[in-house]
């Protein structure tokens, strides 16, 4: 644990607008209060170079867990990075559009101040393709722009599947179709944009209805799991779309999954990370702003945000400036 206070510099979405009762963002920034650090806010619009060194307009904010989302705020300042931010904290929500591209990419340049996760890894690694690199564990998947190849598929896996945004979050835009609905065609030009637009089409896992595992990772070590179980009318299990929180432990198929990818995420600097796995399959590796903290702590009585506030001062201590 560092002996000193830190500046540690929040890039999200607007503080009014987290669950507090879900969001692992302000739970992390409570513990960072709790023990006495400088806790600020910045969107990431906020980011801009000066004299040729990243900056931001950070606001110090004080938040009250009995007040609910009504944070006290401080004077806004513009502040350098590198000279006035110990740890940035990148937690702004997908899509990772041009304008997420070009933020993290001003991140990057950090010399001193510690950004987690790496931005360039996370430029780098999109969600939903980094785990192509380890397609062995992954259920059947394609990528394509095109109809005619996404219906190709479908018929290859049975006549279901599992089509995604590679940029999306939360479950947006994800359809469940099976062959011989009369909609395919326009769900399918909605998701392709009219085939401008790659999407990720997934062998459909019955044992989903069981739950969709969320295995966090901390420097590629599991850090504490839960099941994310959809409502009977319902295929995404997404807990912000009614999906179910469960407890749950890891399996020797999930052991094998993390065994596998955390060499990948410490070389990379994926210094907090959330995978999907369902039935035994790797669907994702989040990497932006995961989630579920909150939801493991309540199951497993346990909090998490110690463990990651701890190694994050550990990290400041050592003087890393790359996690």
């Amino acid at each position: 644990m560092t002996a000193r206070l830190l500046r540690m510099l929040f890039l999200m979405d607007p503080v009014e607008g987290e669950d507090w009762n879900a969001s692992t963002t302000i739970i992390l920034m409570l513990e960072a209060q709790r023990r006495g650090h400088e806790v600020l806010y910045a969107d990431p619009a906020d980011l801009s170079v000066h004299g040729r060194r990243a900056a931001a307009l950070v606001t110090p904010v004080s938040l009250d867990r009995a007040a609910g989302d009504l944070p006290v705020w401080g004077a806004s300042r513009r502040a350098i990075l590198d000279d006035e931010i110990d740890v940035v904290f990148q937690r702004k929500d997908p899509p990772v559009d041009a304008a997420y591209v070009s933020a993290t990419q001003i991140l990057g340049t950090c010399e001193r101040a510690l950004v987690l996760n790496r931005p360039t890894s996370v430029v780098a690694y999109n969600e939903k393709l980094l785990a192509l690199h380890f397609r062995d564990l992954m259920p059947e998947t394609m990528v394509t722009r095109h109809m005619a190849d996404l219906e190709e598929f479908m018929d290859s896996l049975g006549g279901e599947m599992i089509v995604k945004p590679l940029d999306g979050k939360g479950g947006e835009g994800i359809f469940h179709i099976v062959k011989g609905e009369r909609n395919i065609a326009s769900i399918l030009e909605q998701a392709t944009a009219f085939e401008t637009r790659w999407v990720m089409a997934q062998q459909y896992l019955p044992e989903v209805r069981q739950g969709d595992k969320r295995v966090l990772l901390l420097e590629g070590e599991p850090l504490g799991a839960l099941l994310r179980v959809p409502s009977d009318n319902e295929v995404r299990a997404n807990l912000h779309v009614g999906g179910r929180a469960a407890k749950a432990s890891l399996d020797d198929a999930d052991r094998r999954i993390v065994e596998r990818l955390s060499p990948l995420l410490r070389r990379e600097g994926l210094f907090f990370v959330g995978i999907d796995v369902i039935g035994g399959y790797l669907t994702e590796i989040n990497l932006t702003s995961p989630t579920g903290m909150q939801e493991v702590n309540a199951l497993d009585g346990v909090c998490l945000e110690l463990r990651v506030m701890d190694r994050v001062e550990e990290l400041v201590e050592s003087g890393a400036t790359r996690a």
